[in-house]
């Protein structure tokens, strides 16, 4: 093991023991015993279906679960199983539905670098966007290693397959040998021609797996809405249903393959969001409202397009977290010229997709958080409170931002024992210095972490984030 590697092992040890300093040892050694319930006492909690902070309460954990909540201040019993939780708020684990814990194109290593980076973060559960059938096997690894307290990591939550093929058959055989494997889900790209994609709609329906992901190119999104298409990412097709010119630049995109109607939207950009028409949004959020598909926006990404800081990126403190092969992917990116065309364009889209999400949200389009990390500048765990902030700035109360990482992220993948905080529900929790109702910006202002039942204390989350 060489120095860098044994480093991190340490601090991930170290964290796995951190929280010592906040539950008492039962016998000096092992940190507390799993057997016996511990304690938040005096704290707030959060109902995030409500969008209510409660009065000080007490909030018994056992077993990697929440046993009970109890009204009032409650005094603990004698031993050291408690947190102190007055003035704190209390939060469920943030969800981020939209991540990349594979580098199947580069044929890289997957990206369990990042694992530190969520926890410290407050992101004890993900959605896995890209898992090829044989990786499965992975995320089950990890899954148990979460649950038995061997691996500081997030919950892989859901991971979804994508199938790439040369024919309907072979996509279908994809579709059909993924849900063998385990997959909770199938990804569609942009590339996927219309036929393809219903060939691929058809198989998952078989198999009784959602279908997520891009709006293909050449689909419309009142196709991919009553398809139907649980989830649509990155707001695909949403900004063509929303300019004057969509229907007839989509059309535009008939019969070709996949890769030239990609090409033709790419050259499509610029008109289609110069001719944003407002009441064509609000017609198609309704449509989308009613027809019930899901959107995650990810706007993080434009966000950080429109606003891409100067300088060396290696000045951010966070960027010696990343793995080595990382950095240089993100220096191909950063590096890249960008001239005042592509700035003004960068610029346009992000004032488009702000306007897009205030629409959607009025409608009552169900919009929930995803980040696309790891992409350049998204850094795993701090870009979902990136991409919260932003939500919020673009019109959605601080009370829907954080259902959107929280149970509405948990609900539409079925989980509904994460992402609430509530008797019996998995003891995934952030414990936060002020009401995030108030602010969304306080869910950066972390207390502690509970993952899988296992509390990790400030001192134990700046190890995880300590450069190796």
């Amino acid at each position: 093991m060489n120095a860098s590697r044994r480093r991190r092992f340490v601090l991930w040890a170290a964290a796995l023991l951190g929280f010592a300093s906040l539950v008492g040892a039962a016998d000096g050694k092992s940190g507390r015993d799993e057997s016996r319930p511990y304690a938040i006492t005096d704290v707030r909690v959060i109902d995030v279906e409500h969008g209510r902070a409660s009065a000080p309460s007490t909030v018994w954990l056992r077993d990697g679960r929440i046993e009970r909540i109890v009204p009032g201040h409650q005094a603990p019993p004698l031993g050291p199983h408690w947190i102190d939780g007055h003035g704190l708020y209390l939060v469920p684990g943030l969800i981020d539905l939209h991540v990349h814990l594979f580098n199947n194109a580069s044929h890289r290593p997957p990206n369990t670098w990042a694992f530190p980076l969520f926890v410290a973060n407050g992101v004890t559960g993900v959605r896995e966007m890209a898992t090829t059938p044989e990786e499965f096997t992975d995320v089950a690894q990890w899954r148990a290693a979460v649950d038995a307290g061997d691996l500081v990591a997030p919950h892989v939550l859901a991971a979804g397959t994508f199938p790439y093929a040369a024919s309907d058959d072979a996509a279908r055989a994809i579709v059909h040998t993924a849900a063998r494997r385990g997959a909770d889900f199938i990804k569609v790209f942009s590339e996927v021609t219309p036929q393809r994609w219903k060939a691929i709609l058809d198989a998952a329906r078989a198999e009784k797996l959602p279908v997520d992901g891009h709006v293909p190119a050449a689909v419309t999104l009142d196709e991919a809405a009553r398809a139907p298409q649980r989830t649509a990412e990155h707001l695909m097709q949403v900004y063509e249903a929303c300019s004057a010119h969509g229907q007839a630049l989509i059309a535009a995109r008939a019969g070709l393959d996949g890769e030239a109607a990609v090409a033709l939207r790419d050259q499509q950009e610029s008109e289609v969001l110069a001719t944003f028409d407002a009441a064509a949004c609000t017609r198609a959020a309704r449509a989308v409202a009613h027809a019930g598909p899901v959107q995650v926006p990810t706007v993080v990404i434009d966000y950080f397009d429109a606003a891409r800081p100067h300088g060396d990126p290696a000045s951010d403190p966070r960027w010696a977290s990343l793995r080595v092969d990382e950095q240089a992917r993100w220096r191909r990116v950063l590096d890249a010229p960008q001239d005042a065309a592509a700035q003004a364009l960068a610029e346009r889209r992000w004032d488009v997709t702000c306007r897009i999400v205030r629409t959607f949200a009025a409608a009552g389009v169900p919009l929930l958080a995803g980040t696309d990390a790891p992409m350049p500048l998204v850094y795993p765990g701090y870009a979902l409170h990136d991409e919260l902030e932003q939500l919020v700035a673009c019109g959605l109360t601080p009370a829907l931002a954080l259902r959107a990482a929280t149970s509405g992220a948990a609900d539409l993948l079925q989980r509904h024992d994460s992402g609430r905080i509530a008797p019996g529900a998995r003891a995934d929790l952030v414990l936060v210095e002020a009401d995030p109702l108030s602010d969304i910006r306080a869910l950066r202002r972390i207390h502690a972490v509970v993952l899988a039942g296992r509390v990790f204390d400030r001192a134990a989350l700046d190890a995880l984030i300590a450069p190796p």
